[in-house]
């Protein structure tokens, strides 16, 4: 339940601030969204963290040798370079192509580690 609510904190968060980035709603003030949506983004995160590492305590081996596990941690890994970089090169301050490039890749990426949840339980 936990790691439920931490999801829907984080990509809810991420999939407002991410769809005014590329161009929904032009009208809402970036920073303002930014202010709000990065700390419930970041409070998601943190309990998909703790609550994650719990479910990964109580069965470790059977987890890292599933397929699903390992390439939801990789694309973890991905979305948390392609936040520091988009964060380390100007965030919401520079809305060019690239930065639009990186929230469209965010979603994909957050999408993908949420069918790879899913997926574990099948694999």
């Amino acid at each position: 339940m936990v790691h439920l609510v931490g999801l829907s904190s984080l990509f809810g968060g991420l999939l407002l601030l991410e769809l005014r980035l590329l161009g929904l709603q032009p009208s809402l003030d970036v920073q303002a969204l930014m202010r709000l949506a990065v700390p419930v983004a970041l409070m998601g995160f943190v309990l998909c963290l703790l609550s994650g590492a719990a479910m990964f305590a109580s069965q470790p081996e059977e987890l890292w040798v599933n397929s699903a596990f390992r390439l939801k941690m990789l694309l973890i890994l991905l979305a948390g370079a392609n936040a520091l970089a988009f964060h380390f090169r100007g965030g919401v301050s520079r809305s060019d192509r690239l930065a639009r490039a990186q929230a469209l890749g965010s979603l994909l990426l957050w999408l993908a580690v949420l069918v790879c949840g899913r997926w574990i339980a099948v694999v």
